[in-house]
């Protein structure tokens, strides 16, 4: 075990694992987490969009083209155009999956790792947007097998 580093007689603090205890000893390396942390880690490529003397919106740019487009979206499906209005939420959630995917930073539209926001994003909008090419009535995807599926979890 290497020697602790001391700071005028007291064990310096290297990090919160190697904190000394309340009696003030020094704790042993171990690989636990602290029982209480103070902050939240970044997730990578959580920093800025563009740099930081830009105004916040060109800062934030990928997350406002993701909820820009979830709300134009949102008023097509409001004005009666409930197909191209999903379809366009659908495509801004796999845009998102995509600018998470290839930009080095995207502001806050990363939540979690990397792989997780890929995951989330892309099955939601997927779904999202499958649902949308199947709605009735006159969808424009048809899957074959959904109608036997249905027709065996209605039986008597």
């Amino acid at each position: 075990m290497p020697a602790e580093d001391t700071h005028g007689g007291e064990p310096a603090v290297r990090d919160a694992i190697s904190a000394p205890d309340e009696q003030g000893r020094p704790r042993r390396a171990t690989r636990r987490f602290p029982l209480f942390t103070k902050d939240t880690a970044r997730p990578e490529g959580g920093g800025r969009a563009a740099s930081g003397d830009a105004p916040a919106p060109a800062r934030q740019w990928p997350m406002l083209v993701v909820l820009g487009a979830v709300a134009v979206g949102l008023l097509l499906t409001a004005f009666d155009l409930f197909r191209y209005g999903t379809l366009l939420i659908g495509a801004a959630l796999l845009a998102g999956a995509v600018m998470r995917w290839i930009l080095p930073g995207v502001g806050m539209l990363a939540v979690r790792s990397r792989f997780t926001d890929i995951t989330t994003y892309g099955i939601l909008g997927l779904a999202i947007v499958l649902l949308a090419l199947m709605a009735q009535p006159n969808p424009w995807l048809q899957v074959p097998f959904l109608k036997d599926t249905l027709h065996f979890t209605m039986t008597k």
